[in-house]
């Protein structure tokens, strides 16, 4: 997950380091030049090792404040601890501030008055930045931990659902593995070599996230192979697959389901049985459509053991893609017609 440049530690501690700098320089900031008068310079000079004193105690405040006041004693709703130890900060400022002025300052008298009216603006603009920082922390660290859980509840999410998908195909498979054995075809043994490509693929291309649309293309065209090999001419199969662009990428096991409903829907008591498969790309935007012909006679004792696929997509295209795809599912005239289009970008 790519973090935001402002979450990036590097980042922060420069800015905490750039903000200590200024609150130390403000005085040099404020009055670019001293009095030629030397006792006058010399007055300034103390006063500076004064400050720099207050601004060390400030900065131990701070994180104090940030890292240990508010999350043992405000977040755990220690409100009177949380008074009494800002209370003991003041005092701690107040010690600093004395003896440091007794000791630059010597013989001017120190008004406890005077010490309220410098720092006790400079304390609340500390405990209220400190707090801000924490409560900011702590809310981009929540975030960050909820979009991990989030991308992990993901990723497993589409693991359950594409090994869904797997078993569903295996089963087609198989049974077409049956039947060719049965008949004693020659064709057993390309198609196994067929089957062993296919095993290969869903092994070990399937672990990754993304595929290149080729390899998905040829996983399509070896399960029509075997269901064209199966069916003769009993079914008519029409594919139509343009030639790709190398480069795009798309999710493994994304397109087999759509191919995998139409031959189960497409073939059997089916007259005329008809199936057509197009893909192309163009412009980046991946086109698929597969159509098939389809009678109601079975179609519900059909449903009940080929609902797998298309749910599973469906799921899958919202998980991934969002608003990135269009999935159009059409029922007319004994057609069934499922379109695809998705920005591969």
């Amino acid at each position: 997950m790519v973090s935001q440049w402002y979450t990036k530690r590097w980042v922060v501690i420069s800015l905490h380091i750039l903000f200590w700098i200024l609150l130390l320089v403000a005085p040099l900031l404020l009055r670019p030049s001293f009095s030629n008068t030397p006792g006058t310079r010399g007055m300034h000079e103390n006063l500076l090792w004064l400050h720099a004193a207050n601004t060390f105690v400030r900065m131990i405040v701070f994180y104090a404040n940030a890292y240990i006041f508010l999350p043992k004693l405000i977040y755990k709703r220690k409100y009177l601890p949380y008074i009494a130890a800002l209370t003991a900060s003041l005092l701690l400022m107040l010690v600093v501030d004395r003896t440091v002025f007794k000791l630059v300052l010597l013989g001017a008298p120190y008004l406890l008055i005077n010490f309220f009216v410098f720092n006790l603006p400079f304390f609340i603009f500390i405990i209220i930045t400190s707090s801000a920082f924490r409560l900011i922390q702590d809310k981009l660290e929540t975030d960050k931990k909820m979009k991990e859980r989030e991308n992990e509840n993901l990723k497993t999410e589409l693991a359950f659902l594409r090994s869904q998908v797997s078993p569903h195909f295996m089963f087609n498979v198989l049974n077409n593995m049956v039947a060719l054995a049965r008949k004693k075809s020659d064709a057993l043994e390309p198609s196994l070599i067929k089957l062993a490509s296919l095993l290969r693929y869903m092994l070990y291309e399937t672990d990754e996230e993304k595929v290149l649309v080729e390899k998905e293309v040829d996983y399509l065209q070896s399960y029509i192979d075997l269901q064209r090999q199966r069916f003769g001419k009993n079914v008519d199969i029409q594919t139509k697959f343009n030639p790709i662009d190398s480069g795009y990428t798309i999710e493994p096991m994304l397109l087999i389901p759509f191919v995998e409903n139409a031959f189960k829907h497409g073939t059997g008591l089916i007259t005329n049985a008809r199936i057509e498969i197009d893909l192309s790309v163009s412009k980046g935007t991946l086109n698929f459509s597969v159509r098939n012909r389809y009678e109601n006679v079975d179609q519900q004792q059909k449903d009940k053991t080929s609902g797998i696929g298309l749910t599973n997509v469906r799921r899958r295209l919202n998980l991934l893609y969002e608003r990135n795809y269009s999935l159009a599912v059409l029922e007319k005239d004994g057609w069934f017609t499922v379109s695809l289009q998705l920005n591969l970008h």
